[in-house]
């Protein structure tokens, strides 16, 4: 067991950020050996890749490793395997209900089924446990303008939520560029004022700090 939690770090350390949060959650209560995170982190690779019926031919095996299960359960969706990716995911959500990845592909493979209603559920369950979710703000938007006209006014309301969430998460960006910089690391301040830049629309108050930072940095290193 003493070699597990020795790798467990390491491998933690290279998964993509949204991955991390969910092998930290699911890793709590089933702790996989080497091998199958070795297996995870290959079949990550091939993922990104676009190979996505290779990364779920991979995992096949897999049964208690939330963040396999959901890796594949999204290639089986991406490769159009839907009945096997809802079995996946349906899994992953057993074994950790609050795997905000494993709810979204489900809820949009609901939709894609002709499931409205169920995506519905999913979507609302995502906003009760964290209202700031972005992609879950913008998939409930997204149903809500299925509606018609009916729907619009929610999806309005939906979208104004998902750009104030989009300006807190911004904020995280700009307050860790604040300290790499600080800390030396301008390389990954610029890095995390990209990412903030995304998230925001020209003219917001934090638009201009995060211009005004990459413009002081930028004096600095001439």
């Amino acid at each position: 067991m003493k070699k597990h939690f020795i790798f467990l770090p390491f491998l933690l350390s290279i998964l993509m950020p949204g991955t991390l949060m969910v092998c930290v959650s699911s890793c709590i209560s089933h702790i996989p050996d080497d091998e199958s995170l070795l297996l995870y982190a290959r079949s990550q690779d091939v993922y990104r890749e676009g190979r996505f019926a290779k990364a779920a031919a991979m995992l096949a095996g897999e049964k208690k490793f939330v963040p396999s299960l959901v890796l594949r359960g999204k290639a089986e969706y991406l490769s159009g395997d839907l009945a096997a990716a809802r079995t996946s995911l349906k899994r992953a959500l057993a074994l950790n209900p609050q795997n905000t990845e494993a709810s979204l592909f489900l809820a949009r493979l609901s939709r894609e089924t002709g499931n409205a209603g169920e995506a519905q559920k999913i979507a609302d369950k995502m906003l009760a446990d964290n209202p700031q979710d972005i992609r879950a703000l913008r998939f409930a938007a997204e149903l809500a303008r299925e509606k018609g006209v009916s729907g619009e006014a929610a999806s309005a309301v939906l979208l104004d939520r998902a750009v104030e969430a989009s300006a807190e998460s911004a904020l995280v960006f700009l307050d860790r560029a604040r300290l790499r910089w600080i800390g030396g690391n301008s390389t990954g301040a610029l890095e995390d004022l990209g990412c903030a830049r995304v998230l925001l629309s020209r003219g917001s108050p934090v638009m201009k700090a995060v211009e005004k930072l990459e413009s002081l940095i930028s004096e600095v290193s001439r």
